[in-house]
Order: C-alpha cells, then sequence, then structure tokens
C-alpha cells in the first residue's frame, strides 16, 4: 500500500503505508500536465516513489532514521507544498534488511507502480548499488545514495543513472587526510606517519583502499588495513593488532554495532579516541551513545550538519507529525541518520522540481528525473529556502559529475552531543577524478559500454 500525510505507519513486515481515498481525490482533481502528450498523461497527477529500507537487522537504526527521514520529507512536501509543481508524491516502504538480494527484490517489486513508474530509487546498501547497476541502467531509473553507494558511479559518462550524491567515500578520504595534516602542521607532517585503516570487511568499507594507497605514495605516509568480520561484534584481536602497529592515527570503517564495539575496544587498547576519525557511518548518535564514556572525543567526518533547530524541521513537526503521520520516533528528528535522510528527499524533489522545467508539470518518468537530477543545483539561496541554511553545503551536479563536489566537516562527541570541530573542507578532486575516471573505463571496457558525450551539457 502507499501513503501520503494524515496516515500512521503501520509495522507490517513490507513496512507498507496506506494512502487515504481523499488524498487520490485531491490528486485526481489537480490541473491536467503542463507538457502534453506525456508518460502519465490523462492518469492521477501522482508520482510514484519507492523507499527501500531496513528497519530490522544489525544495522536497522540507520535504515529507520534515513529512510523513515526520507519519507517524512515526501510527506512534508504534499502537506505543505501540495506536492512537487501539483504532484502528488505516493510512496511505499519496502523492507531490505539490508540484504542485496532483498533490495533486488524491492526494486523489482516497486519499479513500475504509478503512471509513469519509479521517480528514482534509493538501494539502501553500497551493496545494493552493486547488485542493481545492470537492472536500473536497463530500466532508466536514477539511483540516489546519499553519501554512499559505487564511488566510480561518480563519472555519469559511464553510470548515467547512479548519482552518490554530495560526497563520496574518495572525496571523503581525501578530506580526512587534509584535516590530519592541519592537525599535524601542514601535508609536509604526513611523512613518516603510521596510519592504521580498521574497516568493515564488506563492498562500503573496502571503497578507500585505492584512494588510501595513492595518498599514502603521495605525502609518504604507511597505512596498514585491519578489517572487521561483520557483523563486527568481537573486535578485540583486531584493536590488540592497532595498539601493536602503533599507529599516529586510526581510520575507523564501522557501521551498526560495530561502531560502538570497536570504540571500546580501542579505549581498553588504550588508543586515544581523538586520534581516531570515522568516516560519516559512524558518526550517528547511534553509532555512539552505547560505548558511553569510551566514546568521549571521538571524531567522524561529517557531509551535514546535525541538530533540531533547522526551519525545515519545524515543518515537518508542523505539517507531519501534528497530524500523527511521522515515519520515526519524533525525538530523532535532527539526528545525523534523520538529516541524511531528509537530505535524500530534497535531491529527489529538487531534481523533479528542476526536471519538470524542462518536461512539465505532470508525473516523470525515472530518464526524466535522472536529466532533473543531472541539471540539480544547490545553490546557499535555495537551501535557504527550503529551510536548509547551514545543515548542507552546495552542490552542482552535472553530466559527468554525479557527485556534486559538495564539502566535508568534521565532528566530536562530547559525550552528549556532536559537536562541529572544523570548517568545510574540500576534497581533493585532483587525486579523486582520474581515479574515479580510471575505474569507470574499467568498468565500461569490462562491460561493452561507450561512455556517453558529455560536452553538450551544460546546467
Amino acid at each position: 500500500m502507499s501513503r501520503s500525510p494524515g496516515t500512521r505507519r503501520v509495522p507490517t513486515l513490507a513496512f507498507a503505508c496506506a494512502l487515504g481515498v481523499a488524498a487520490f481525490a485531491a490528486a485526481a482533481s489537480l490541473p491536467a500536465a503542463a507538457q502534453s502528450p506525456a508518460p502519465g498523461a490523462g492518469k492521477a497527477m501522482e508520482q510514484f516513489v519507492p523507499i527501500a529500507i531496513y528497519r530490522t537487522g544489525p544495522y536497522a537504526p540507520g535504515g529507520s532514521g534515513i529512510y523513515g527521514a526520507y519519507a517524512d520529507y515526501l510527506a512534508l512536501v504534499n502537506a505543505r507544498d501540495g506536492g512537487v509543481n501539483g504532484v502528488k508524491l505516493v510512496y511505499e516502504e519496502c523492507e531490505t534488511g539490508y540484504q542485496p538480494d532483498r533490495m533486488i527484490e524491492c526494486y523489482e517489486r516497486q519499479k513500475a507502480k504509478g503512471p509513469t513508474g519509479a521517480a528514482a530509487f534509493t538501494p539502501s546498501g553500497t551493496g545494493g548499488v552493486y547488485a542493481l547497476i545492470d537492472r536500473m541502467t536497463a530500466d532508466k531509473i536514477p539511483s540516489v545514495t546519499i553519501g554512499y553507494g559505487r564511488t566510480d558511479s561518480s563519472d555519469g559518462r559511464v553510470f548515467p543513472y547512479f548519482f552518490p550524491l554530495i560526497s563520496n567515500y574518495w572525496s571523503e578520504n581525501t578530506a580526512t587526510i587534509r584535516y590530519i595534516a592541519e592537525r599535524e602542521g601542514g601535508l609536509e607532517k604526513l611523512k613518516g606517519k603510521r596510519i592504521a585503516n580498521v574497516v568493515m570487511d564488506f563492498a562500503a568499507g573496502r571503497e578507500t583502499q585505492a584512494i588510501l594507497d595513492a595518498q599514502a605514495k603521495r605525502y609518504g605516509f604507511e597505512v596498514t588495513t585491519f578489517p572487521i568480520t561483520p557483523p563486527g561484534l568481537d573486535q578485540r584481536a583486531v584493536w590488540l593488532q592497532v595498539r601493536q602497529y602503533r599507529p599516529d592515527w586510526v581510520l575507523f570503517r564501522g557501521w551498526g554495532a560495530a561502531t560502538p564495539t570497536g570504540i571500546k575496544e580501542a579505549a581498553r587498547a588504550g588508543i586515544a579516541r581523538d586520534r581516531i576519525i570515522g568516516w560519516w557511518w559512524s558518526g550517528s548518535e547511534e553509532d555512539v551513545t552505547p560505548a558511553g564514556d569510551a566514546a568521549k572525543g571521538f571524531i567522524t567526518a561529517q557531509f551535514h550538519a546535525t541538530g533540531p533547530n533547522y526551519p525545515v524541521f519545524e515543518d515537518i513537526k508542523k505539517y507531519v507529525y501534528a497530524k500523527g503521520a511521522g515515519n520515526v520516533e519524533e525525538n530523532r528528528i535532527g539526528s545525523v541518520y534523520y538529516v541524511r535522510g531528509v537530505l535524500h528527499g530534497v535531491a529527489v524533489t529538487e531534481a523533479m522540481r528542476t526536471a519538470m522545467k524542462k518536461f512539465g508539470n505532470r508525473p516523470l518518468t525515472g530518464d526524466e528525473v535522472r536529466w532533473g537530477l543531472e541539471h540539480l543545483v544547490m545553490t546557499s539561496e535555495r537551501i535557504k529556502e527550503l529551510g536548509l541554511e547551514g545543515l548542507m553545503p552546495e552542490i552542482k551536479v552535472t553530466c559527468a559529475d554525479h557527485e556534486g563536489d559538495g564539502a566535508i566537516r568534521f565532528q566530536q562527541w562530547d559525550g552528549a552531543k556532536w559537536t562541529m570541530i572544523s570548517d568545510w573542507i574540500k576534497s581533493d578532486q585532483s587525486m579523486v577524478r582520474p581515479l574515479i575516471e580510471a575505474s569507470a573505463a574499467q568498468f565500461a571496457k569490462e562491460k561493452g559500454i561507450t561512455a556517453r558525450d558529455c560536452a553538450g551539457e551544460t546546467n
């Protein structure tokens, strides 16, 4: 079943949501599409948006927070704005358990729903992105993954339907090394330093090895990788090995319950938490609270700010939660995972709004939304209009660049809350982009893909 504002989530196995009859009637009475004939013409002015979620499994806090907030933002756009330019958003949850095979099942179940099919799909996990590349490309449905996904899919010439927006793993890693250099007194001070790379041994965890090796070669530091077997509930041996290595800094790519487990083992091994920098998937409240005092001083990368005091969250409380239509616990509004879900909603709806300038105010096909994503420009003025000022960096997406060249900040846990401890730090695209293009070119060669010519595409 589908969902619109005003209905309360009923926790079923698929976590599907209900859309009231009144919402269908209101949507049907909206003006006809601006461009005719067109996909969806003559049908209800509704846009179907699937939500692949994981409310179950070892990583459930991330899935419920991110994709519940994604639904909340879609509900806000319906309730406050009447949809996107008069097109109501009909959305539906499908439970994946963070398993790639179940993500495929959800995708196949949801991709053709609505008058024009799915506007976009959010594979809930990097493993799901890898599993769905061929299917989504063939179906011309864009993948939107804020801060995750296959890094080389940032090259839109080879991956036209994949958008790891704001920042990808390689960009994050270069910004992290730049932050460490700032702490050490300059990039030249990295020479001879030892960095331990403690990572979950799955697709997302392994994503940064290539860029980290390249940085080590350029700056003269030493890096040794210490893999963690998922779900990462027994890490004592790993952290004892890290202690024996005697690193100057530790990069920690934990996920779910593996993060507080790792933080506690690091404390037990006598490794200073303010010398450990987590990726952004180790940087939520749910990651550090279970670790107690052991988490104090822990630092992570972040591509957005956090906290409840932003206009967009006040609107969500007013238009969604006040009506009993929220999708997560209200006290999680403004938390790290919640912010990421809202940013997913912003990306998809703003891409739709952008695409409608070309294709008309009507339900869009996935390919048309893909065009909107490739022409998405989030200026500081637009970010402020949406009630997000200070929450996210400016981004500009193009045909060739599906990342958007966002910036990174660093936050530190003080025992009760995250505090930002850096300004926005730009990634080193002089290193990142050549590696992305080389990896994408290799993928294109293996798959027999001819890369698109983006020379004539402009925003």
